[in-house]
């Protein structure tokens, strides 16, 4: 999809605002884009206790809730296997697997910025 960024009408402008804070209210929380990630990354349903280890740092209770949230806004789903114990599985869904370029594009943005300051940095140096 194109945008015409050139657009001068401030109520599109206002609309691309919004649509903005939509999205970063659904992706907010210090967890979710990483499960996000580690879901991409795994190409497969993971397990909840397999996720928990893959997101180093986060604890069970703030993983559970951040799962429940990504689940309610359509970004993951959540499968239970009927068995003794119970399986879990979580997935991206389409809806989640559509946030890969962007995903691609955050993650070449954070590589640009990071030489940017590099070069920055090793230019002041070369000041002092």
């Amino acid at each position: 999809m194109q945008r015409d960024w050139q657009c001068e009408d401030p109520q599109q402008q206002l609309v691309w605002a919004a649509a903005t804070s939509e999205a970063l209210r659904v992706l907010e929380g210090k967890w979710k884009m990483v499960i996000i990630f580690q879901l991409f990354a795994a190409r497969a349903p993971l397990r909840f206790s397999e996720l928990e280890r893959r997101v180093e740092g986060v604890n069970q209770k703030m993983l559970i809730q951040q799962l429940k949230e990504l689940e309610k806004d359509g970004i993951v789903t959540r499968t239970i296997y009927p068995q003794v114990p119970p399986r879990v599985e979580y997935a991206l869904s389409e809806i989640g697997l559509a946030l890969g370029p962007s995903i691609e594009a955050l993650i070449d943005w954070t590589f640009m910025r990071r030489k940017a300051e590099t070069s920055a940095k090793s230019g002041e140096r070369g000041l002092l």
